[in-house]
């Protein structure tokens, strides 16, 4: 998605090392309700999440930027489903099951700063707690439509309890029988649209840009796939 989201998210860093002290859990969901579209006889593909990945990428700004870390948070637990001949989707993730600055996804951004594990722990205790409040919205959620251009789907987006609706370019692949679908893309957004403040310190001296990188990779299939026993963010 040319994040979200990033959606997701949403998903806002900053480099300043505070104590990794989590975000009170949130209390626990059931499964997505059935979309309003769904009807007797259409193909319905859940997503993979072992399969998939959603990554937003923050950057740092301010007149201190150069002291700070862009930053890549990235869910790989996104659960929904896809109806590929209407041309529908709507998936879900949680907040504070993202992962953040994965090594591997630093270099695939083009990251070249090294975070300590400390300043990691520090950006994702500012992103739940004092960005993102993900005690009280602990879910992004996305429902997507094809619009005219099968390339371009209009997404609802829902982050901190905001919904916006933007246009989200989309490349969808699938299988012959129609038994694997694949769709990618990103897209940017602001958090200001959610409204999120950036963090920032020192009056704003150092700061997360208001702008972040939406980028997602979706597999669906048939039936529900689960991560595989020990899979983790790491992988």
């Amino acid at each position: 998605i040319r994040t979200p989201l990033l959606l997701a998210c949403a998903v806002l860093a900053a480099c300043t090392p505070l104590p990794p002290v989590p975000a009170p859990a949130a209390p626990a969901q059931a499964a997505m309700p059935a979309p309003a579209w769904q009807r007797p006889g259409v193909q319905l593909l859940h997503i993979a999440p072992d399969e998939s990945l959603l990554t937003i990428t923050v950057r740092r700004g301010g007149a201190l930027a150069r002291l700070g870390h862009d930053h890549v948070v990235a869910s790989r637990s996104l659960q929904g489903v896809v109806a590929p001949a209407p041309g529908r989707a709507q998936f879900q993730f949680r907040l504070d099951e993202m992962s953040v600055d994965e090594e591997s996804l630093r270099q695939a951004a083009g990251l070249t700063t090294t975070p300590s594990a400390d300043a990691i722990a520090g950006t994702r205790h500012n992103m739940l707690v004092r960005v993102l409040d993900a005690q009280r919205y602990p879910w992004v959620r996305v429902e997507a439509r094809r619009t005219g251009d099968k390339q371009v789907f209009d997404a609802d987006i829902t982050v901190h309890g905001v919904t916006r609706t933007v246009q989200l370019p989309v490349r969808v692949e699938q299988a012959a029988d129609g038994r694997r679908l694949q769709a990618s893309g990103s897209l940017l957004l602001k958090q200001s649209d959610f409204g999120i403040v950036p963090f920032a310190i020192l009056g704003g001296a150092m700061a997360v840009q208001d702008q972040m990188e939406l980028a997602f990779r979706i597999t669906a299939r048939p039936e529900p796939s689960a991560p595989a026993p020990g899979a983790g963010p790491g992988r």
